[in-house]
């Protein structure tokens, strides 16, 4: 295996990692500005959209975490040459987050999460 392969596979799982929902602490410096932006150049297009662009855009920022993360790994521990993404392997990410997104989800519908705040208010 050479050492390329291996240095830049990990570095590639290495932003993965970053941008995955598997590094939840980071995602105030790292995936909420990037859907923010994301959401700041779907507001130029159309206006109203902000708030559902910033959505997506943190979804997708998850998304792609998780296509990198596998994708390096796969090409830093793997001694055969890297094949092409199929499909399959994509629908499979995209389920993943799905799932983590609806998991999310649903521990703000039951309160478990809130804002900061709110846990010390009297509501």
């Amino acid at each position: 295996m050479s050492w390329r392969r291996k240095f830049g596979g990990s570095l590639v799982a290495f932003i993965g990692f970053m941008l995955s929902p598997l590094s939840w602490w980071n995602d105030l410096f790292v995936n909420v500005p990037l859907a923010v932006g994301f959401g700041w150049l779907i507001h130029l297009l159309y206006r109203p959209a902000f708030e559902p662009a910033v959505i997506v855009g943190y979804w997708l920022t998850n998304v792609l975490g998780l296509v990198l993360l596998h994708q390096g790994a796969k090409r830093a521990l793997s001694s055969a040459p890297p094949r092409a993404y199929s499909w399959r392997q994509l629908g499979r990410d995209l389920l993943i987050s799905l799932l983590y997104t609806l998991l999310i989800v649903a521990l703000i519908k039951l309160n478990l999460v809130r804002p900061i705040g709110s846990y010390f208010s009297a509501d």
